[in-house]
């Protein structure tokens, strides 16, 4: 049986056949795709990729080490527990009554304020990809983690039940 893969049209459901994009009533849509992918590649080309390794995720020591813990088989494990114990739910979510699933494992005290809390079960919990996105805009704002690093000094939210009050009053 050939391998197939979902048609790339946006609302087609049909299935084509690998290594085709497009099924056959979208096939003329194949080389203007494959074109698009090509121009891309050529656009990042290696030393775009090295230069953004080096320069952002291995800019110190810290960072590189931070960057490879999270490749580390001890944080495979890690994730991979929270996500069973919390059964693939937002806690933060469920905190206000929302079931959602949850697929990242979010550092309830960021790795940042206090790097040893990385490897501590207790400190993981799960979340959904909006939560997510707030919690960290909202680490950033308080905390002045992420890629500028100018750290406030404030003392860390430490529960679950905290954060998700201030990422669902920062949604509202």
């Amino acid at each position: 049986m050939p391998r197939v893969r979902r048609c790339r049209f946006n609302g087609c459901h049909a299935m084509c056949v690998l290594p085709m994009h497009y099924c056959e009533q979208h096939a003329e849509y194949e080389q203007e795709y494959l074109e698009s992918r090509m121009k891309w590649a050529r656009s990042h080309t290696t030393t775009y990729q090295h230069k953004y390794n080096t320069r952002t995720r291995m800019r110190n020591s810290e960072t590189s080490s931070r960057y490879n813990f999270y490749r580390s088989r001890q944080w495979s494990s890690l994730r991979q527990r929270v996500l069973e114990r919390d059964n693939h739910l937002c806690q933060y979510c469920l905190l206000y009554g929302l079931v959602t699933p949850g697929n990242t494992v979010d550092h309830i005290v960021a790795i940042e304020l206090d790097a040893e809390k990385r490897a501590v079960v207790g400190n993981l919990a799960t979340i959904c990809r909006d939560c997510h996105r707030t919690k960290t805009r909202l680490e950033q704002e308080l905390f002045g983690t992420g890629k500028d690093q100018q750290l406030t000094g404030r003392a860390p939210i430490t529960t679950v039940k905290e954060w998700s009050d201030k990422i669902f009053a920062a949604d509202c």
